[in-house]
């Protein structure tokens, strides 16, 4: 496959603090890459040197096979970029703010075939293009930067928490117009924190932490690093019998069933010997991209919950500045 995204031992310092520290991504052509992390992780930052917006402190970070750094200008022709928060100037209508933002990628907005591309998308939004960009709420300016990324066709999308302010409709209508530029060939990095988006519309994920990857794969090659939850009712199987079937894990009585967790790649083995002790209405969950993620990040979590309740409990804050920056992050705190 063509390599579209690709960075190696990547990073990029502000001083002492170490936004990317040694990151390695590959993202191939007509993948959809799921760019998964908490704020503060270095996603923004990774992708603000993809577009050329920053510079890169050492490593290399090529898009399709090109500096992103010095070949910015003709690179951006070939890519679609919408951020997590969008501004817009106050002063124009969203229907020129939509051509303006199309024209600066190389398109001819008299085209028919861009009119009617605009015209379906802001349909599908239910987008008003009359009103003033002072006028336009949150999810209304996202709205206007993924039309134009929509409606000009791209080979790279670029989308950074893309429905940051949009409704459940909305998001799903931007699902699907993913879906479509995915079928004409388009390669997507998707940076985002909704887990059931990302896990439908994603090929491959990368999940990232402190500055650096720390998995990468496709969803089934990942789920084996996570266990599946499996729950039945017993027709003559005892919690005491399942506890001794190898590779079982945390077995609990739960009302009238029987519930249990099992390594995913070991869940072939387990089934046929719970089936041996009699068991009815079996139930499996594969695990999802949530737990795999928090695999990664629920150690965060169980400090920030600690440190929160030391807090209410009136204890003191003796933690060094690079621990308040990392909670801070953690939160979504800047």
């Amino acid at each position: 496959m063509t390599t579209v995204i690709a960075t190696r031992n990547l990073t990029k310092h502000y001083g002492h603090v170490h936004a990317l520290d040694g990151l390695d991504l590959l993202v191939e052509h007509g993948q959809v890459h799921g760019f998964l992390g908490p704020n503060g992780a270095g996603k923004s930052t990774t992708i603000r040197i993809l577009l050329g917006l920053a510079r890169r402190t050492s490593g290399e970070a090529s898009v399709f096979d090109e500096d992103p750094w010095s070949r910015a200008v003709d690179l951006h022709r070939r890519i679609a970029y919408v951020p997590g928060d969008v501004s817009v100037w106050p002063n124009l209508s969203g229907g020129e703010a939509v051509d303006l933002l199309a024209r600066l990628r190389g398109a001819q907005t008299k085209d028919p075939a861009y009119q009617y591309e605009k015209k379906r998308l802001m349909e599908a939004f239910q987008f008003d293009p009359r009103k003033k960009g002072r006028a336009y709420s949150k999810g209304n300016r996202q709205k206007v930067a993924l039309i134009a990324a929509f409606a000009v066709p791209a080979d790279l999308y670029i989308l950074d928490e893309p429905t940051s302010g949009l409704d459940p409709l909305m998001a799903v209508i931007f699902q699907r117009e993913v879906a479509r530029a995915h079928a004409n060939g388009a390669t997507v990095l998707l940076s985002s924190h909704i887990m059931s988006e990302v896990e439908q519309l994603c090929d491959r994920v990368s999940i990232i932490r402190a500055g650096r990857i720390v998995e990468s794969g496709t969803l089934t090659e990942l789920r084996h690093l996570t266990r599946s939850d499996v729950s039945f009712a017993p027709s003559g199987a005892t919690l005491e019998q399942v506890a001794r079937i190898p590779d079982v894990h945390d077995p609990a009585q739960q009302g009238d069933r029987i519930r249990l967790a099992v390594d995913s790649d070991r869940t072939a083995t387990v089934l046929p010997a719970l089936a041996t002790l009699g068991i009815s209405d079996l139930r499996v969950a594969p695990p999802s991209l949530e737990e795999l993620f928090l695999r990664h990040y629920g150690d965060d979590l169980a400090t920030l919950e600690a440190a929160e309740d030391g807090a209410t409990d009136g204890g003191t804050d003796d933690t060094a500045p690079a621990t308040r920056r990392e909670r801070r992050a953690r939160t979504g705190r800047a």
